[in-house]
Order: structure tokens, then sequence, then C-alpha cells
């Protein structure tokens, strides 16, 4: 699994296209389990919100806000896949979907942190990992 900065992505059906450099990198993976992650179940990655262009599509995306409405959670109307959100915890950073990534997987992670989004950090709750998620693929 490459850990090349600078990435081209986009959604299932190809509407939505983009280019962003992570901070980070793919070590930076990690899930949250918030109510609204918990469902999504995506792996993300980071990136400073200037280092995340829409190249086409950018009438395609919709926007979902719940709770506080501070985390802007972005996906394609067309064929419904998340594609970025702008984070809660800091809103100058977006959080990227790694399954977009083009060539990414999200089962080339084989260890993910998962985020105590329950508890959230801006909620007084601070920020912690609430577990590990593991892939473990069967030879065959």
């Amino acid at each position: 699994m490459s850990d090349d900065a600078e990435h081209a992505g986009g959604c299932h059906c190809g509407a939505v296209r983009f280019a962003v450099r992570l901070t980070g990198g793919l070590a930076a993976a990690r899930r949250c389990d918030c109510s609204y992650c918990r469902m999504r179940g995506a792996v993300a990655l980071t990136a400073r919100v200037g280092d995340l262009e829409v190249i086409s599509g950018a009438d395609q995306l919709s926007t979902y806000r719940f709770n506080t409405g501070a985390a802007e959670h972005h996906f394609c109307r067309t064929c419904g896949i998340y594609t970025h959100h702008r984070r809660r915890s800091n809103g100058g950073e977006f959080g990227v979907n790694a399954a977009c990534l083009d060539g990414i997987s999200p089962f080339d992670f084989r260890v993910v942190p998962v985020n105590d989004g329950i508890h959230h950090p801006s909620d007084g709750g601070g920020e912690r990992i609430a577990g590990i998620l593991r892939y473990e693929p069967i030879e065959r």
C-alpha cells in the first residue's frame, strides 16, 4: 500500500472527482464510533480544508449535518457515496473516505484505530481511542 501524500479520487458513479493531499498519508487512517460513523462504516484519512479540491461534480455533492451541525458530511447525490466531511473536532480538516481514493480499499488497512466519537472531544470527552478494528484476510 502506497503512502504517497497526493491522491485522486471520486465517488462510485464517477460524477464527483477530487484531488487531495493527505496530512499524515495513509498511516493516519481511522474510524469513529459516533452514531453516524457507526452506520457509515468508512475508513477516514485526513486532509487540510485547502488540500482537497473538487475537480468535477461539485454540483452533485449533497451535505448532511446532524446534532450540533458543525460537521458537514458530503456525499454524491447520484450514487450516495460519502466522499469527505468537514470535521467537527477541527473545522480546518476534512476526513476523506479512503475507499474513494483511486487504487485504495478499506481492506488495505489491516489495523485501524477507532476514535471515541460517542464521547466527542468537542463535548469535553477528550481525544481517545475506543478500540481497534482489524481485518484479517483468508489466504486462498
